[in-house]
This record gives C-alpha cells, sequence and structure tokens, in this order.
C-alpha cells in the first residue's frame, strides 16, 4: 500500500480545497484529484464532497479520518526513524592502519571524536602497508590509512606529506654531515622493510638508481630503530614514524628529499554515516595537529 497518498488527502481536508492543498505539496490539482480517486477507489467508498465552497469530508470520509490520520503520521515517524538510522555517528568504525598511524594519530584522534560522539566505537587492525590495503580489498575495515600511490580502486583522501630521513647509529661516520645523500645510506649495512612494505625506502633508492646493501630484514618498523640503536646497520624511515623514538639513534634529512603521502582509503562505495563522518573528522585532525 502506498501510505504516502494518505498524507494527500490529509492535507487537502485540512486546507478545504484541492487546489490549496496542491500548492503546499508541490503537485498539480490534478495529481490531488487522482491521488484522492485512487483512495476511494480502493476503499470502494466516496471520501469527499467537492463543491464550490472547497472540499469536505463525506460521513464516511468522516469515520474513516481517524484511521487516515494514523496512516500519515505513522509515515512520517518511519521516515524520520529511518533518518535518524542514516545519519546517527554510532556503531563500531573497523580501522586499518599501519604502526606510525596507530601510534601518533589515532589514540588523540579516537579520543576527540568519542567526545563528540560518544556512541561510536572502534576496532584497529594493525599491520604492514601489505595488510592494510588486503583489508581493505576483502572488506575487512571500514576505513584504512595508507601510502600513496596505492593499488587500491576507491576513494581516498591525501591526508599528510611525511618526510623520509636516513636512521643511523650514533657516533654513525655518516651522522657528522647535516644532510645524508641517499648514494652514500645504501652502501652502507642496511635494513629493511619486507619487500611487500618497503615502498617507502625502496622509491628514495630506485630515485637515485641505487640498490642498497640489505643486511636484515623485518615485518616491525620499531625492530628496524631497535636494531639501528644496536649498529647493526643504518635504514631511511618516514619521520612520522621516529617521532619519540630518536634516543640512542642518529636522525638525518636525506638527498634527494624523498616523502611518502599518507592517505585514507574508504574502500565502500556507500559507507556508514560513522564512517563518513570520522573520514572528515580524521582529515580535519591531521591538517590541525599533524604539522
Amino acid at each position: 500500500m502506498d501510505t504516502k497518498k494518505y498524507e494527500v488527502f490529509e492535507k487537502t481536508v485540512d486546507c478545504a480545497s484541492l487546489t490549496r492543498a496542491a500548492e503546499e505539496l508541490g503537485l498539480t490539482q490534478s495529481g490531488v484529484s487522482h491521488i484522492i480517486a485512487s483512495i476511494e477507489s480502493e476503499l470502494q467508498l466516496p471520501l469527499l464532497k467537492r463543491t464550490r465552497a472547497g472540499a469536505r469530508l463525506t460521513p464516511e470520509g468522516e469515520r474513516l479520518m481517524p484511521f487516515i490520520r494514523e496512516i500519515a503520521r505513522q509515515e512520517r515517524l518511519m521516515r524520520a526513524a529511518a533518518e535518524d538510522m542514516r545519519t546517527q555517528v554510532s556503531g563500531t568504525i573497523r580501522i586499518g592502519t599501519f604502526t606510525s598511524v596507530a601510534t601518533h594519530w589515532l589514540p588523540a584522534m579516537m579520543m576527540r571524536f568519542q567526545q563528540e560522539y560518544p556512541q561510536a566505537d572502534f576496532q584497529l587492525f594493525n599491520g604492514d602497508y601489505h595488510d592494510v590495503e588486503n583489508w581493505a580489498s576483502d572488506g575487512s575495515v571500514d576505513l584504512a590509512f595508507i601510502a600513496l600511490p596505492t593499488p587500491l580502486k576507491c576513494r581516498c583522501l591525501p591526508l599528510y606529506n611525511d618526510p623520509l630521513v636516513a636512521v643511523l647509529p650514533k657516533g654513525h661516520p655518516l651522522s657528522a654531515r647535516p644532510v645524508c645523500r641517499v648514494e652514500d645510506v645504501a652502501k652502507e649495512s642496511f635494513i629493511s622493510l619486507l619487500e611487500a612494505s618497503n615502498h617507502d625506502a625502496r622509491r628514495a633508492l630506485e630515485a637515485v638508481g641505487m640498490k642498497p646493501n640489505i643486511r636484515f630484514r623485518t615485518k616491525d618498523d620499531y625492530a628496524v630503530i631497535a636494531m639501528v640503536r644496536q649498529g647493526l646497520g643504518v635504514s631511511i624511515m618516514p619521520s612520522l614514524l621516529l617521532r619519540g623514538n630518536g634516543e640512542g639513534i642518529e636522525i638525518r634529512p636525506i638527498d634527494p628529499p624523498a616523502s611518502r603521502t599518507i592517505a585514507l582509503a574508504i574502500p565502500s562505495p556507500d559507507p556508514s554515516a560513522a564512517t563518513r563522518r570520522f573520514a572528515d573528522f580524521a582529515a580535519e585532525w591531521v591538517k590541525e595537529n599533524a604539522g
């Protein structure tokens, strides 16, 4: 049953005029007349008298009008409830992320978001670039912090340009220079992430046509820092990852400069209201706090 037509009937009765009801509803008079006729045909009863003075209820219409008003009221309540559900910021937001964002951005970001939207919960999936892209591809997460460029075929919001730096043991000869040439870093014993996630350093090295002298590989960013700290080698890493982790190591800019672009991927073409709101919130938070 098309309940919307009962709102048209209700408006016609309240206006006592097909013409005024049509104007208020944005319909034609013939359209309103057709809707009323369809209700009368459906109920097999005459409901309105059309006179020069306007439209008046018949006795049958008088008896049925309370039911018609209730149908129209329930229709409005249902639409309002549906709108609330579409726009309500609640439920669990699943986020895929890599170490630096999980450590340095997300705790403060989630705390601020929950202050505004206490009904929102979070589930974090923490891994390397390869893990995060897989979670975004298979629908395991609603949002994914990624590094551009990416093979993902979805909407991606660039958030932050994160410079790459040379990471050296304390007292290493290259630390005597204010800036480290990428060619010189590549010749040292190099500590690398796994191939699937070593995009950042590889891009900086390939820009100068160098292959690093890789002696150690690991999946864990902080393991790289720990190995550098122990003097096992050098590395090239994003600046964000090294915030608060500079003890026992030397950090230098690299030449030529290189960086990664951190972005937020939204895998679903129709994300939830909470997901959309957090994506917008995250972009504003990064603008205000990440510099």
